[in-house]
């Protein structure tokens, strides 16, 4: 799952780290660039000393660049990281986006409320924190199942 508390519920400060799913590690990147430069070169292999080979090689190149390029950019926008740091009277939300901009937000833990949207929200269960004159999102980024569960577990540790 991706996210997990990094302090036992029995803490005085429990902290809680969200982040996207990780999908392609960094050898899996790799090897899909690699499989996809090798297979669209298979047709290319009989045309092999010919003059033609040089005119398709540019375009050939071009679409790996292109797949390169794309898998970077969808690296980079993934690159987001919401902290949440409860202690015995505070709660705390910092949240860093894929540029480096930290967005961060507090109210007291007595008054703050954890709200789940079933419908309405930019994403199906959207799970926000309310306090201090603020609403905030957490953890939108998540699938369905997950804010589902981060819901429940905000609402247990929230208010313990």
């Amino acid at each position: 799952m991706p996210y997990e508390w990094t302090s036992p519920p029995q803490a005085p400060r429990q902290q809680m780290r969200l982040w996207p799913h990780q999908s392609l590690p960094p050898r899996g990147f790799a090897a899909f660039i690699l499989a996809t430069f090798t297979l669209i070169l298979i047709p290319t292999l009989p045309l092999l000393g010919t003059v033609l080979l040089w005119g398709l090689l540019p375009f050939t190149l071009l679409a790996v660049g292109g797949m390169y390029l794309a898998l970077q950019k969808n690296h980079r926008a993934r690159q987001i990281e919401e902290v949440l740091t409860l202690d015995d009277d505070t709660a705390h939300l910092t949240h860093t986006s894929p540029k480096g901009e930290v967005k961060e937000w507090d109210c007291n833990r007595y008054w703050a409320q954890v709200l789940k949207y079933e419908k309405g929200g930019p994403v199906p269960h959207y799970v926000t924190l309310r306090g201090h004159g603020r609403e905030v999102e957490i953890g939108a980024f998540l699938s369905e199942d997950e804010r589902k569960d981060l819901f429940e577990d905000l609402k247990r540790s929230l208010h313990r």
